[in-house]
């Protein structure tokens, strides 16, 4: 029996005529029976036990019963569970659900709640809310009677944390919570079908189970009918928040992903409070390995634009606000980390992720930092994606919906990004459409033009592309070296390596002069030359953390011992292969593959490899490794003194220098082959056609022995 009934028969007694007065106070009538038949005296040993075991029971039972006194009541209820015989006794389970509805703004009524768990601790309680509960934090020191770590040790953070985040439900709970949900002749009502837009979220659900039961009164419910925001469902978010935090939810919502202090500065915060108390609600998530370690619920932040109908809900000209804040939030953070280089790189992609779709999606006109970052990201030739990939028109068009510079910037990158997965035509036809627009200022026009080049080069349209690197060069600006360098190129595969060595003094580490020397020595079959200078390059590389070059260099340096040193070539291989997994760079993931080939000139497979490769090059758009595919193939017959193989191979090789450009290796299959320089030939070699002739046979001889001491290549 309760306290409270047990305070009613004390008052009972003492107002009975079973009780006379004495100077000893109540004495009770013997033989009288109290109720439910037990003796008065049963009775009155029991309350004498209470006030004697409970310390604040004479306390209550003097006060005033209001509702201050009443809420410490609890307390005798605890010491009455306290003596339930252990046999009988069980642990009472009490359920407080939507506890957010007492927290924040109602700190009176929560001080109650929290004093019923308090003197309560015999009592398993399950408090549910859309918030945690905060009363291990010690701002809360004044609010509440029992407040900090010390005194919740299970609600303060660490592993011993007792309060938990169910999370989402997984798109087959979400089905299986609906299909349970309304049930009318033994089978479901509600389709799956509506689960997609719920992101997990059981609000959601619960609003499309109403809405459901809404539209059924007139017709039957399709799950089109759901493809749409619920204002009852951010109504409910936003009530549970102060007017600060609104706010910045508001601003978090256009970023993908964020920090305290990228949240603060999109918001337009001095403070990061509001941030801190945002990113422990429920409605965000945090990974805390990710880059930025928050991001709001998916359906929350797809809802926040359309379906806010709150009092303080943001204009049109509101958002654009935020939106230039938040790029310039992300510019900041680049521009911080930019001298780091262990961070640098990951945090300039995922800003260029961020900044492109806000620039895009608010038609942002100024592109400020991105320009910066643009020539950032394309330096270092690592080319991870910026965007999901389109789907390629059949004429290879880009997409004509390109209106603002920010359109045209993405579309720029985008297509330099997926030339590494496209035809080279397909790129070349996408930067000439970006071109075409004009929406770009001069120095990202640049950019468009010197990749068309690349792409032209690529394709073997050389003149096309010494056009373009010429316009790009002329012009004196940034990517300047860059066209330098291509120009050095352009020179040696016309076969003119006097102008090409002459050039690479003025290259210098931008037009990646080490990289020139080394395709222009490896040429020439001077395999020491060459190998020196790439891992100088590579060296460069590594000290500027170039990792996309680092990579490219590692490739040409196996390349260039894949002729006269097997084995180590094979070690140069195991690297580049390794390096070649953490970019996307497809040209030279082919360029190592036909290395390979050469490296095994001379064994059996290496016909029926080169034409699996071919196929590859084909599909990839890059027909300048046609010239190389060729050129291994040119190696293996010498090796193998197949003259009419080789006489074969020259044959393509010489179709496919008919344009002018990569002349060079049919001169190198004719000396590989012992054979003189070919009539007509135009390519003017540094020491003259007799040295090149010697240096290349003497590759082919050296290689034979090997074969028929049967050493493994």
């Amino acid at each position: 029996m309760s306290f409270i009934v047990r305070r009613r028969i004390i008052l009972e007694l003492a107002s009975s005529s079973q009780f006379k007065g004495h100077a000893g106070g109540l004495r009770l009538i013997e033989g009288e029976q109290g109720p439910h038949g037990q003796p008065w005296a049963w009775w009155i040993s029991g309350i004498d036990r209470a006030l004697a075991g409970a310390a604040r029971t004479a306390a209550l039972l003097e006060a005033t019963p209001d509702l201050e006194a009443l809420s410490y009541y609890p307390h005798l209820l605890a010491w009455d569970l306290a003596h339930v015989p252990v046999q009988t006794r069980v642990t009472p389970v009490m359920l407080l659900d939507t506890f957010e509805d007492t927290a924040d703004r109602h700190r009176d009524f929560e001080r109650l709640l929290q004093r019923l768990v308090w003197l309560l601790p015999n009592v398993y309680f399950v408090i549910s809310s859309r918030s945690r509960l905060p009363w291990a934090d010690p701002v809360l020191h004044g609010q509440l009677d029992w407040t900090g770590p010390a005194a919740w040790p299970g609600l303060a953070d660490g592993p011993g944390s007792r309060q938990h985040l169910i999370g989402d439900l997984s798109p087959e709970d979400c089905d299986d919570y609906l299909a349970r949900r309304l049930i009318h002749g033994g089978q479901p009502l509600i389709s799956p079908a509506i689960t997609a837009r719920s992101h997990g979220l059981p609000l959601h659900l619960d609003l499309a189970v109403g809405r459901f039961l809404e539209i059924r009164r007139t017709c039957e419910p399709l799950p089109q009918d759901f493809d749409h925001a619920f204002p009852a469902l951010l109504a409910r978010v936003l009530s549970d928040l102060p007017p600060e935090e609104r706010h910045l939810l508001r601003s978090a919502s256009l970023l993908d992903a964020f920090d305290l202090d990228l949240a603060t500065q999109a918001a337009g915060l001095t403070h990061q409070a509001p941030a801190r108390s945002l990113v422990e609600r429920p409605l965000v998530t945090e990974n805390p390995y990710a880059l930025w370690p928050y991001h709001l619920h998916r359906a929350i932040r797809a809802d926040i634009r359309t379906a806010d109908h709150g009092d303080d809900r943001w204009t049109d000209a509101d958002w654009q606000q935020a939106a230039t804040r938040a790029l310039a939030a992300l510019g900041n953070q680049w521009a911080t980390a930019n001298a780091a280089p262990g961070i640098s790189r990951p945090l300039l992609v995922a800003c260029l992720r961020q900044g492109l779709r806000l620039a895009r999606e608010h038609r942002l006109g100024d592109l400020g930092w991105l320009t910066d970052a643009a020539f950032a990201y394309i330096d270092d030739s690592v080319w991870e994606p910026l965007s999901p990939p389109a789907s390629a028109p059949s004429q290879g068009a880009v997409d004509p919906g390109l209106d603002t510079p920010a359109d045209a910037l993405a579309e720029l990158l985008s297509a330099i990004t997926r030339r590494q997965h496209e035809h080279r035509q397909r790129t070349a036809d996408r930067l000439t459409a970006v071109l075409d627009t004009r929406l770009l200022p001069a120095e990202l026009t640049e950019l468009a033009w010197y990749y068309r080049a690349k792409a032209y080069k690529d394709l073997a349209r050389n003149d096309n592309a010494r056009t373009g690197m010429q316009h790009v060069a002329d012009t004196g600006g940034r990517l300047a070296p860059k066209a330098l360098r291509g120009l050095a190129n352009l020179a040696r595969l016309a076969g003119d390596f006097p102008t090409a060595l002459a050039a690479v003094p003025a290259l210098g580490w931008e037009g990646r002069h080490h990289r020139v020397l080394g395709d222009i020595h490896w040429s020439h079959a001077d395999t020491g030359q060459a190998v020196a200078a790439f891992e100088a390059g590579r060296i460069e590389a590594e000290q500027r953390g170039a990792v996309g070059e680092r990579v490219l260099l590692q490739v040409r340096t196996a390349l260039a011992l894949s002729f006269a040193d097997p084995q180590r070539a094979d070690d140069e291989l195991a690297l580049a292969h390794q390096l070649l997994d953490g970019v996307d760079q497809r040209a030279n993931r082919l360029l190592a593959h036909i290395t390979t080939l050469i490296k095994d000139a001379g064994t059996p497979t290496v016909t029926e490899r080169a034409e699996q490769l071919r196929a590859d090059v084909e599909a990839a758009g890059l027909p300048y490794l046609h010239r190389f595919l060729e050129l291994a193939r040119a190696f293996h017959h010498a090796v193998d003194n197949d003259t009419q193989a080789q006489a074969v191979t020259i044959c393509r090789l010489d179709a496919l220098a008919a344009g002018g450009d990569f002349a060079h290796f049919t001169d190198i299959a004719h000396f590989m082959a012992g054979l003189p320089r070919p009539p007509g030939s135009t390519v003017r070699w540094l020491d003259g056609p007799d040295a090149a002739r010697t240096n290349w046979r003497r590759l082919v001889t050296t290689r034979q022995p090997l074969l028929e001491r049967g050493s493994r290549p």
